[in-house]
């Protein structure tokens, strides 16, 4: 799978982007993809995810602000990301599962759940 994500930018607290994870190279409805984002010197951490039948998941720190959507017919995951702060300011992957859903479901966070990666999309939130 041939992950391609895109979406990043600079923008000021308080505002949004909108980042896309398009994959290829198998059949998308079938994959479960992930978020996650690394800070400079810090450890990666999962942000989001969307299963096969769409359901989601939110690390603590962005629930209710940001939201994760597919479109299928696409082959693209959306991470809607609002009233952005500094400190969501990292490099931001997507991956792809193909672990069978009751596998995944169990931790959606865990980076040893995907199987495929992505380059990151740099994100920078300026105060």
């Amino acid at each position: 799978v041939q992950l391609q994500a895109s979406g990043g930018g600079a923008v000021q607290a308080g505002g949004s982007l909108r980042l896309s994870c398009v994959a290829s190279g198998r059949t998308f409805s079938t994959l479960a993809i992930g978020w996650f984002r690394q800070a400079s010197g810090k450890d990666r951490e999962s942000v989001s995810a969307i299963s096969t039948s769409g359901s989601t998941y939110f690390a603590d720190s962005v629930k209710g602000r940001f939201t994760i959507s597919r479109d299928n017919a696409k082959n693209t995951v959306f991470l809607q990301m609002n009233s952005l702060g500094p400190e969501d300011t990292a490099t931001y992957y997507c991956a792809a599962s193909s672990y069978a859903g009751s596998v995944w479901g169990k931790t959606p966070w865990a980076p040893v759940m995907y199987d495929s990666w992505g380059q990151g999309t740099l994100v920078t939130v300026s105060s």
